[in-house]
């Protein structure tokens, strides 16, 4: 009795689900071409639900254990379907409503750091990797940096750097300079007139001293003079004594 009344309380919950199942509506399909929708609502909802499904995935290739296949497929997959979000977007601004794509999420490489990466065809997002598949063989390589090459500068290169702030044209413009230097500059012509007078003193003592000694020279050389005009004649006066 007690299997019987097994089979028949399964097939009731088996009649039940049915039932339940008919009154629910048919499972609507997203529709393949964005164009096709024309109800903003309907829109978004299908946006949403693009979204939900790559959340879901974004969190399953989190898992390094999966292998490098399933993770290159997940990672594809993610990628068709941001794809086809930037095509409900387009569709959503066309029909009026919110610019979803200006507040979209940027990608980060190993370290967090913001990278942008553009798609040559100029439509939507270009190919990006998530979770485990950053670290895939000849992924990683994409994350990292080259060293930078330090350019030397040309003789141009500086040059053209260099206007009349550099030779000091402008220094005066803003009066910084002037405050600071006016004490300065007084101080300077102070000690330079103090200067001056101590060097106009010696010179005026040279000078005198010179002149002493000028007249001293000239009047031991007036004497000597004498002396050899006197020592001629007497010796003129003794020629002609001998002659005569």
């Amino acid at each position: 009795m007690a299997r019987n009344e097994e089979k028949a309380q399964s097939m009731l919950n088996r009649f039940i689900t049915l039932k339940a199942e008919e009154k629910k509506k048919p499972k609507e399909r997203r529709p393949y071409l964005a164009s096709e929708c024309r109800d903003l609502a309907e829109a978004d909802r299908w946006r949403q639900q693009i979204m939900r499904e790559i959340g879901r995935k974004v969190a399953e290739i989190q898992n390094e254990g999966l292998g490098e296949h399933r993770l290159r497929d997940l990672n594809d997959e993610i990628n068709k379907l941001i794809r086809e979000k930037s095509h409900w977007e387009r569709r959503i601004v066309e029909l009026g409503g919110p610019n979803y794509a200006k507040h979209s999420a940027k990608m980060t490489d190993l370290e967090g750091n913001i990278i942008d990466v553009p798609n040559p065809s100029g439509r939507g997002p270009g190919y990006r990797y998530f979770g485990a598949a950053k670290k895939l063989p000849g992924v990683r390589e994409l994350f990292e940096k080259p060293p930078e090459l330090r350019k030397r500068r040309t003789r141009y290169d500086i040059y053209k750097r260099i206007d009349a702030s550099y030779y000091g044209y402008r220094d005066e413009e803003d009066g910084i300079l002037e405050k600071v230097e006016g004490p300065a500059e007084e101080e300077m012509r102070v000690r330079a007139v103090e200067e001056w007078k101590r060097m106009e003193a010696i010179r005026k003592e040279a000078r005198k001293g010179a002149q002493e000694v000028v007249s001293v020279g000239v009047g031991i050389g007036a004497e000597v003079l004498f002396e050899e005009e006197e020592d001629v004649e007497t010796n003129s006066e003794a020629k002609v004594n001998w002659i005569t």
